[in-house]
């Protein structure tokens, strides 16, 4: 490809087969296990993955970044970031087996004992992984990452969904993540063979790219996790698994709309790294397309949570609703500065991440501490909505530090967006109060539909309209209508036979 945009967009409309087989998937086991298990499952479970995702990112050492950014990695690279993945696989594994009865004190629930104790395999697991598998990203391959990433998904779909209807248990939670995690280490070794041998060579140079990525992630983590261990401790496991599950659901339509763009990103961005003028061209365009996706993805599901949350998992999460409605909009919005990670990543100023993930931690845990001894779990949303737009006004500042793009500019990329979002949440929420409360499954239904496509007309019409009447600027509706016309031509290209 001539564009390093145009090699993004190739590879977002390559792997949206595979996203869209692993989003439908995600969402219906969502709704699946919320039918089967209750508030308190969800709960007991999110308090020993929060243990087990801290202990991870505390010693994560972010290696694969650091093999996608090498100009030519060997097989000797890969096989010391094998060795020390192993080596911190295990001792996280025996680490969270050993806390495992503490904590189950510490929350006064017996049945935490067990529950770590299986997810420490699964730590263990983690560690056996390929580390080839990256290189499909660097290289942007996608094929085999298609059937990486579906045939994982698919295993653990399976195994959760099937004992949660069976037995209705939390266990249903743990097996799907240790099958997933297993279907990952047989499938990434049958697809990229790969014969991994014990050696620490070339650790250094891998650390000095990954060092300040690694405590950036830490901090992170930490930044984006302590929550849940608090909700647990002082609410109970209802209310978190009440806000395990909205957190979820409310960063499925922002993640699974822009799944295609991002996972390219890093890739595209590096490969232009030392080119200034392509690299900010290649930010510009690239964070104005995933706007557009983010922002009615995201704010839709928002508006129209109240139906979808009865219809879809039934009055006793009725909670979520409020959760949804709020941090779906949140996640929405923060995709205006999110790219500054791939960005930082690809000039090599993961330093300069770091610090921002720091002064994040500073900012956001007392405020998210003060909110639940306050309000308890509507304090934690109002924190979240405070500090999530603060966090996209820092982005947006670091955006500008990294290749001298005004705030102003990167805000004027998205206004044909945002307007048109605008639009559509308040022609969505009129429709709404119009239709009025529906008591049934059926009417509750209908009324979805019908809020769904009215947003869908409105946002699409306000955009079109909006991009014609400004003389059509290059924007995301350009990328939009230009793969459009590659489409269409390759599959004309087809439908006509070749003359003799």
């Amino acid at each position: 490809m001539s564009s390093v945009t145009d090699r993004l967009i190739q590879g977002s409309l390559w792997i949206s087969l595979s996203r869209a087989i692993v989003n439908g998937l995600s969402t219906l086991s969502t709704f699946i296990l919320a039918w089967y298990l209750g508030p308190s499952d969800f709960g007991l479970v999110a308090i020993a993955t929060t243990v087990l995702v801290i202990l991870s990112s505390v010693t994560e050492l972010s290696l694969t970044q650091a093999l996608i950014r090498h100009e030519a990695p060997s097989e000797v690279h890969f096989s010391a970031v094998w060795t020390l993945s192993t080596i911190r696989g295990a001792i996280l594994g025996l680490l969270l087996a050993a806390i495992a009865y503490p904590m189950a004190d510490i929350y006064q629930e017996p049945r935490l004992l067990g529950v770590m104790m299986a997810l420490s395999l699964s730590l263990f697991m983690s560690g056996l992984a390929n580390p080839r598998r990256v290189m499909l990203q660097r290289d942007l391959i996608f094929w085999q990452d298609f059937v990486l990433n579906v045939s994982q998904k698919l295993v653990g779909f399976l195994v959760t969904v099937i004992i949660a209807v069976m037995y209705r248990s939390y266990w249903a939670l743990v097996l799907g993540t240790l099958a997933y995690q297993l279907t990952n280490i047989v499938v990434s070794y049958t697809v990229l063979p790969f014969k991994p041998r014990i050696t620490l060579k070339h650790v250094r140079e891998l650390f000095s790219f990954s060092l300040w990525l690694t405590a950036g992630q830490i901090v992170n983590t930490l930044n984006w996790r302590f929550e849940y261990l608090l909700i647990g401790k002082l609410l109970g496991a209802a209310p978190l698994g009440h806000y395990t599950v909205g957190n979820t659901l409310s960063t499925m339509p922002t993640r699974e709309a822009t799944a295609p763009l991002t996972q390219t990103i890093y890739p595209g961005f590096a490969s232009v790294r030392n080119d200034t003028v392509r690299l900010t061209a290649a930010y510009q365009r690239a964070q104005a397309l995933l706007a557009a996706l983010a922002l009615p993805a995201g704010i839709g599901v928002a508006v129209v949570a109240d139906p979808l949350i009865r219809l879809a998992l039934g009055e006793k999460w009725v909670p979520v609703i409020v959760i949804v409605q709020s941090l779906a909009s949140v996640f929405a919005l923060q995709t205006l500065g999110s790219l500054v990670q791939p960005l930082g990543m690809a000039k090599g100023q993961t330093r300069l991440l770091f610090i921002r993930d720091t002064q994040m931690l500073v900012v956001r845990m007392p405020i998210i501490v003060m909110g639940l001894l306050l309000w308890g779990l509507p304090g934690v949303i109002y924190a979240r909505i405070l500090t999530g737009l603060f966090s996209t006004a820092v982005n947006m500042l670091l955006v500008k530090r990294l290749i001298g793009l005004p705030v102003w500019t990167q805000l004027s990329a998205n206004l044909r967006a945002l307007f048109s979002v605008a639009l559509m949440a308040a022609g969505v929420s009129g429709a709404s109060l119009l239709i009025g409360a529906a008591g049934d499954k059926p009417t509750l239904a209908i009324h979805l539909v019908v809020l769904v496509l009215i947003g869908a007309a409105i946002y699409v019409g306000s955009s079109i309209i909006m991009w014609i009447a400004m003389k059509k600027p290059l924007g995301p509706e350009t990328e939009v209508q230009r793969v459009v016309g590659k489409l269409l031509s390759k599959a004309k290209r087809i439908s006509v036979p070749k003359s003799a």
